[in-house]
């Protein structure tokens, strides 16, 4: 594990693409619905402010599913909580196919919004079981990298796959994806025995010394104020080009992917500046600061994507905004692996996640009432105040001139 310069071994590049894989699967998933949103809209009679409901009824159950997933994956352990997770959310994705009413279709987003917050609980312990400290940072930024890929080629794949089918068959086919993943990672991630029964243990001990720090609250508002920028690009993106900038399916799909694209390369260049800033001499923490504060100075910038006239420049600019946030995120989530002790992992991260799908779901009736009576533009508005806010209240968690580990130590 300790390899020289940080370079990773033979066996972590399996870990890191059968990562980076489930979480193409991940994404493409949970994207699926909005790329074929206007016609299950016309179909089942939804308007602009259903589809908020559908779309908040995933994200509650996300929020509910993160706390509850640090628990499962922190007894057990990772490998088996992780092709629990895959296994029911894909089975999830697939049963939207049957979906004939809007209460069906909530019931199988719901369920799947409990199945997929698993990865990103159990992703996070699988890179601090694998990796030192010098690479989490660059393997969070690369297996996240795998959800902005996912989202890349949902909207050409999609649009391809359903004007030859029925919409419905996306559904279908995304569930048998993730379930043709489960035995790689059950052949590929084998823990020893007692390993798993540690985590076992574990999964009953250090809660309240979870909940009783500070740290986790303050990560938990982060996530709820940052995430929903992330949703928005995901949900509402895709109908803000085809209903504000009158892009047919076509145009979309030979466009729209772009600020997925920009997303990816901010999972790599947020892992990157930070590596770099570490190998320069810079403490965990404070290189984990810089990169969060470059990211969260570009967010601003997101009011000129509603504001510009031609569609190629406001998607240009949403890029950028994508760009910067996944950055953030995936600083964020490394923050996460450095700032607990390996058997608080799980926990930690489920709970702090819980602020991304109570965030999420808040922000997406909000955009659906706002879409619906003003536009998009307060929109882009809003969304600019977000990571400075969130920044302001998370600078204290990394001290000058100290690394997040001595900060653990001098907690303890």
């Amino acid at each position: 594990m300790n390899e020289c310069e940080g370079r990773f071994s033979r066996q972590q590049w399996v870990i890191i693409a059968l990562l980076f894989v489930v979480a193409l699967i991940n994404y493409f998933d949970r994207q699926s619905l909005s790329v074929v949103a206007p016609r299950v809209q016309a179909e089942l009679g939804l308007g602009d402010e259903g589809y908020a409901h559908i779309v908040s009824v995933f994200l509650f159950a996300s929020a509910v599913a993160y706390g509850i997933s640090g628990f499962v994956s922190d007894w057990l352990g990772t490998r088996r909580s992780m092709a629990l997770f895959v296994g029911w959310w894909s089975l999830a994705e697939a049963a939207t196919t049957f979906a004939s009413s809007v209460w069906m279709l909530a019931l199988a987003r719901f369920c799947l919004g409990l199945g997929e917050p698993g990865l990103w609980v159990a992703a996070p312990k699988a890179v601090g079981e694998s990796f030192d400290e010098k690479q989490r940072g660059l393997a969070c930024g690369i297996y996240t990298m795998g959800a902005t890929v996912g989202a890349i080629i949902a909207l050409p794949v999609i649009v391809m796959v359903t004007t030859h089918l029925p919409w419905r068959s996306i559904f279908l086919l995304d569930g048998v994806v993730g379930l043709l993943w489960i035995p790689l990672w059950l052949w590929c991630y084998r823990k020893d025995k007692s390993e798993e029964k540690s985590a076992g243990m574990s999964a009953t001990s250090n809660t309240r010394e979870v909940l009783l720090r500070s740290s986790t609250w303050k990560l938990l508002v982060a996530r709820s104020l940052t995430d929903p920028v992330w949703y928005f690009f995901l949900f509402w993106f895709p109908k803000y080009l085809s209903s504000a900038r009158h892009l047919p399916m076509t145009q979309l799909a030979k466009i729209g992917w772009v600020v997925y694209l920009g997303a990816g390369l901010g999972t790599i260049a947020g892992g990157l500046l930070s590596r770099r800033l570490i190998r320069g001499g810079m403490s965990v923490g404070v290189a984990y600061r810089w990169t969060m504060l470059a990211a969260a100075v570009l967010v601003p910038l997101s009011p000129l994507a509603a504001l510009v006239p031609s569609y190629a420049a406001s998607v240009a600019i949403a890029s950028i905004i994508a760009l910067a946030h996944m950055a953030w995120l995936v600083t964020l989530t490394a923050t996460v692996i450095e700032l607990y002790p390996q058997n608080q992992v799980g926990k930690a991260a489920g709970l702090i996640a819980m602020g991304s799908g109570f965030g999420g779901m808040l922000s997406s009736e909000i955009v659906g009432y706002l879409v619906t009576h003003g536009g998009y533009t307060p929109v882009f508005f809003l969304m600019a105040m977000l990571h400075p806010i969130a920044l302001a209240l998370l600078w204290p968690v990394y001290r000058q001139g100290r690394s997040v580990v001595r900060d653990i130590a001098a907690a303890a």
